[in-house]
């Protein structure tokens, strides 16, 4: 695995309808939106999942945490927590957990800034979403 600061990381936002999914470069600290995966009831094709990690080839995985904004869990926070170790037991890569409070909320302000309502499409917003995601986690990783 290469050193901490210049690994590849693939970041996901967790849903129960759609997943978004970032790819992150340490060395820079920052990502890319890739497109979003669809899921049913927060089980996404894991088809989908390993041809992305096939073409990027992680070193790491980040899947933000949805929380409560005082910091207490809500019910998708489990889930998401499962999500992230189905992640690890399918493709054997190293899974962290971020906090994404207000990762939504960033995204959406990026968009908008970027093109209007036009680019406020859920898929766009997911993945913008892991991005938030993965430069939080960056950032936190220096601190």
């Amino acid at each position: 695995m290469p050193e901490v600061g210049k690994r590849t990381v693939l970041a996901f936002d967790f849903g129960t309808k759609s997943i978004g999914v970032a790819v992150g470069q340490e060395i820079t600290g920052t990502a890319s939106p890739l497109a979003a995966l669809k899921a049913r009831d927060g089980i996404p094709d894991w088809e989908q999942v390993g041809k992305v990690f096939q073409e990027w080839q992680p070193n790491l995985v980040v899947v933000g945490l949805p929380l409560n904004m005082d910091g207490t869990e809500q019910d998708v926070t489990q889930r998401a927590r499962k999500f992230a170790n189905r992640l690890f037991s399918r493709f054997g890569k190293p899974v962290e957990t971020y906090d994404e409070r207000l990762s939504t909320v960033d995204a959406r302000a990026t968009l908008f800034e970027l093109g209007g309502y036009k680019k406020l499409s859920k898929d766009k917003v997911d993945s913008v979403s892991a991005c938030v995601i993965f430069a939080g986690w960056a950032e936190s990783q220096y601190q």
